[in-house]
């Protein structure tokens, strides 16, 4: 069963800095689309960042400019790095891998932004 680990999380002050890290257990990452989805509370989960296995990578409007999302294959991870984080940006950040027909989720990492 494949599995991915997140971390990373933690409180920051507005305009602080914040890296996520989630790492897979997978031969194939490099064949993989992995991203970065966010719920807080009472709300959807919703799409922040994804890089295709190609490396395109696609951000939510609210994130651009301010967030970046990188792999290593050769460490089957994924990163988000994430600069200038505001209040609006608390929530549980859960990391995605998707595979032909296969989808897995992280367990989540709380990240809080508060001053």
């Amino acid at each position: 069963q494949l599995q991915l680990v997140e971390s990373g999380g933690g409180l920051v002050q507005p305009g602080g800095s914040l890296k996520l890290s989630c790492s897979a257990s997978t031969r194939i990452f490099s064949a993989t689309h992995v991203g970065w989805f966010r719920q807080a509370p009472g709300q959807e989960r919703e799409l922040v960042a994804r890089i295709l296995s190609t490396g395109r990578r696609n951000y939510a409007d609210s994130v651009k400019g301010r967030f970046t999302i990188s792999r290593d294959d050769r460490k089957n991870t994924v990163y988000l790095q994430m600069d200038s984080l505001k209040v609006e940006d608390t929530a549980v950040y859960f990391c995605n891998l998707k595979f032909r027909e296969y989808e897995y989720w992280g367990q989540g990492t709380q990240v809080t932004v508060s001053p």
